[in-house]
């Protein structure tokens, strides 16, 4: 008997024992392709020397030492060549454990800087609908994935939330036309419903992840909404926790529209999943104003020295390596290819992404767009088919009503090579086309 609480009760999980590259192992010698990265994690691959040995070196030196007493040579180097890739200026890098905690500091930054104006009415983040930000309570209050939220609904509901940027099932009534000004009217009719005084920040991936997989924004969203926030003095935070480090195929998803956030989380890719690992970043103009009335948070494993070494060897391999630019190609490869070979399997509504995210949305019906009931299971069968061919995917349910739809992600490891590519793209139409011909 195990004495392990595990996330995953209707199956049993087989035992990872090795990875290398784009494979994992299990303990019973079974090779799986890991199209997902996990949770759309690892971005340089498994087994990188390169991070490894910059792990090693840092625990040979240093294993723990507290941020209020010591700061780390890994941290300061990291920061210094973190900061360039950033999109904004002076940024501050706050480190934390993962990507909802660096939310909860993200959200903490914005009230401290409200207050540190004389602003202490501003206390609400509006987010989106079928959003996901975290599952602490703060980053819940501001995810929109209502399965998520619903255990937990008496100790949520200080957030508002805008419609989701969702162009395959657009609510804008003139869709495609004008998109971004739809989206910006509603942003702006919220902020001024509820009052601009009490609006502290707006939170939101800039392309959405596994609560919509891949779902990528029309071009003029970001520059509408950015623009209505900096009018009403709404700080802008970019959630980057999946987007980041080369996921969208750019250093991070806003630099394909030119965004400088006020705040920018991130996590997942940071280390490439080798380290618990996150962090806030705020513009130097956020950080200098909160700086005279100092930040009231912390963490017993924030600015942690080992994170920031890993993370500093992922800048290396991403950058210098050119990691970066093959993970764009990879994910142009992939998304045609997979556009490609489910053209014309019913049950395919969507082929989306942007660089190495991509995601598949499964329907009953092509021209109506309508679901599959939650009953039928379709994401949770078409992930075992494909892990019974040996391949690794992604996914999520109930994005279009809170109970029924269904969706797959892939977010591999940039590091796959042109065969590798090509048995995702094989194993993943299997996989669909398997569970379509029974499931509709």
């Amino acid at each position: 008997m195990s004495h392990v609480f595990p996330r995953v009760w209707d199956r049993r999980l087989p035992v990872a024992v090795r990875a290398q590259g784009a494979w994992v192992e299990d303990a019973e010698g079974r090779r799986y392709l890991d199209a997902s990265g996990g949770a759309i994690v690892v971005n340089v691959g498994h087994a990188d020397p390169s991070l490894v040995q910059a792990a090693c070196d840092h625990l040979r030196r240093l294993s723990y030492v507290h941020a209020t007493m010591f700061t780390t040579e890994a941290l300061e180097r990291y920061a210094e060549a973190l900061a360039p890739v950033l999109p904004m200026a002076g940024a501050r890098i706050y480190p934390v454990s993962g990507g909802s905690e660096a939310v909860e500091t993200a959200i903490k930054m914005a009230r401290a800087y409200h207050l540190a104006r004389g602003h202490p009415s501003r206390r609400t983040v509006i987010a989106r609908r079928s959003s996901y930000h975290g599952n602490t309570i703060g980053a819940l209050d501001a995810s929109g994935k209502e399965v998520l939220r619903a255990p937990y609904t008496p100790w949520l509901g200080r957030f508002l939330h805008a419609p989701r940027a969702y162009e395959y099932r657009c609510e804008n009534p003139e869709h495609p036309s004008g998109c971004g000004a739809w989206h910006a009217a509603e942003l702006e009719r919220m902020i001024g419903s509820y009052g601009p005084e009490t609006i502290a920040a707006f939170i939101a991936e800039p392309v959405s992840g596994a609560t919509l997989a891949a779902a990528v924004p029309s071009d003029d969203y970001w520059p509408a909404v950015v623009e209505v926030c900096r009018r009403h003095d709404v700080l802008v935070i970019a959630d980057e926790v999946m987007t980041g480090f080369g996921r969208t195929g750019r250093w991070f998803g806003v630099d394909h529209w030119g965004v400088r956030p006020d705040i920018l989380v991130a996590g997942k890719g940071a280390t490439s999943g080798y380290v618990p690992f996150g962090f806030a970043a705020c513009s130097e103009e956020v950080f200098e104003t909160i700086r005279p009335s100092g930040f009231v948070h912390g963490f017993t494993w924030s600015h942690n020295g080992l994170g920031a070494a890993v993370g500093e060897a992922v800048l290396r391999r991403l950058g210098d390596d050119g990691l970066l630019d093959r993970g764009a190609r990879l994910g142009a490869r992939l998304l045609g290819e997979l556009r490609e070979a489910l053209a014309e399997v019913p049950v395919v509504g969507e082929v989306r992404g942007l660089g190495p995210m991509i995601g598949i949305e499964l329907v009953r019906d092509r021209t109506s767009k309508e679901p599959f009931a939650r009953r039928d299971r379709v994401a949770e069968r078409v992930l075992a088919a494909a892990r019974e061919a040996g391949l690794l995917l992604y996914g999520s349910v109930g994005h279009v009503d809170g109970r029924d739809g269904d969706l797959v992600m892939l977010g591999p490891p940039f590091v796959m090579d042109e065969d590798e590519a090509g048995l995702v793209v094989e194993r993943t139409a299997g996989a669909i086309e398997a569970v379509g011909a029974v499931g509709s």
